[in-house]
């Protein structure tokens, strides 16, 4: 690979992750269009690195980029939010069982950190925070596996799900949520790794019993 082509992937990379950010913090919502030459002139660039990193966000399951209409911010159905959710339960319990035998204090001490900034952003109203909050907890678990392979793959879901959670989800409650993380939490100070998955396992369900009560609510009440 040649050194531009290395520069332009690097760029790309860069471009991709404040992409992400921009749409995770609802600057482009569900259903939004990205349009090429837009970003490339807000950036500063040319065209080449924007279509490389909304390939990028396409992979992520993000974006989709349709033939002679751009890309797009995807909103998807009720079906693959709920298969998320069960992918990210059993790769979180694998960093569970492989992590939670050597977690120290301050691991512990991080993980209280993101509940507690969870808890704040809640109080404060700001859905966007928690949301982010909510992942920082996600993945301080993931992290104490020490295995690259597992939080490369999470992570690979986690925008994806936080995403549309946040934004989209109808009767998203952030305080519910911040709640919700409480016996996962608890269950973590006891040090016991199938303690920490039976949490997991049951944080996992109500969050998809929720899930579906809120889809199916707002479909009752969507005129036709």
């Amino acid at each position: 690979m040649s050194e531009n082509a290395i520069a332009r992937s690097v760029l790309a990379d860069q471009v991709k992750e404040s992409l992400l950010e921009a749409i995770l913090a609802g600057r482009y919502p569900p259903g939004s269009r990205i349009v090429e030459t837009r970003a490339a002139r807000e950036f500063g660039i040319s065209q080449a690195p924007v279509r490389e990193a909304l390939r990028g966000l396409e992979a992520l399951g993000v974006v989709e980029i349709l033939p002679f209409r751009g890309a797009r911010v995807r909103h998807p159905s009720v079906g693959e939010l709920i298969e998320a959710y069960a992918v990210r339960f059993e790769l979180e319990a694998l960093g569970a069982r492989l992590g939670v035998p050597g977690m120290t204090d301050a691991d512990l001490t991080s993980l209280v950190a993101a509940f507690d900034e969870m808890q704040r952003a809640a109080a404060l109203g700001d859905r966007h925070a928690a949301a982010a909050a909510d992942a920082e907890f996600h993945a301080r678990i993931v992290r104490l596996a020490g295995n690259a392979t597992l939080e490369r793959v999470w992570r690979s879901l986690e925008p994806f799900s936080r995403t549309y959670i946040t934004l989209i989800v109808p009767g998203a409650d952030a305080h519910w949520s911040a709640h919700l993380h409480r016996p996962v939490l608890e269950a973590l100070r006891r040090h016991d790794p199938e303690t920490v998955v039976d949490a997991l396992r049951q944080h996992f369900a109500e969050a998809e019993a929720r899930l579906r009560e809120g889809w199916e609510t707002a479909e009752t009440v969507v005129p036709r």
